[in-house]
């Protein structure tokens, strides 16, 4: 296979695309990251979630510190080509660095404040290497 299929992305100026992550099963929205072609064709090849971290300016294999890695199942692209969408199982069932299940952890309430309605589920500082 040849990385033709990487020209049906439309990436942004910085070449980088928005990919939301999505458990298998449940249909559960875990996460939004970035994407750059080289983090496309590794996730495709390995079959294990690989981002674009815009704060560290590299690549970031997702649960390379944490080991709660993103198999993917499928790959999919909306009708504009310009949003990645994964299918993925969650090692270890937590997605965020805050130690949930997923990233959407806060929902506007009727007195217009950001609630938190998902537990943490482990510490971040048990999971996560300090410098």
């Amino acid at each position: 296979m040849t990385d033709a299929w990487l020209d049906a992305i439309k990436w942004d100026a910085d070449g980088l695309v928005p990919a939301i992550a999505q458990e298998e099963g449940t249909g559960v929205i875990l996460m939004m990251a970035w994407m750059n072609r080289e983090a496309l064709r590794l996730t495709h090849e390995t079959g294990h979630a690989v981002y674009w971290s815009r704060s560290r300016g590299r690549l970031w294999h997702k649960g390379e510190e944490s080991g709660h890695q993103q198999s993917v199942r499928a790959l999919r692209i909306d009708c504009d080509g310009d949003v990645v969408l994964l299918q993925v199982e969650q090692k270890g069932g937590i997605a965020c660095h805050t130690g949930r299940h997923n990233c959407f952890f806060r929902e506007l309430d009727a007195n217009g404040d950001w609630a938190e309605i998902s537990p943490v589920l482990q510490d971040p500082d048990t999971i996560y290497r300090n410098p």
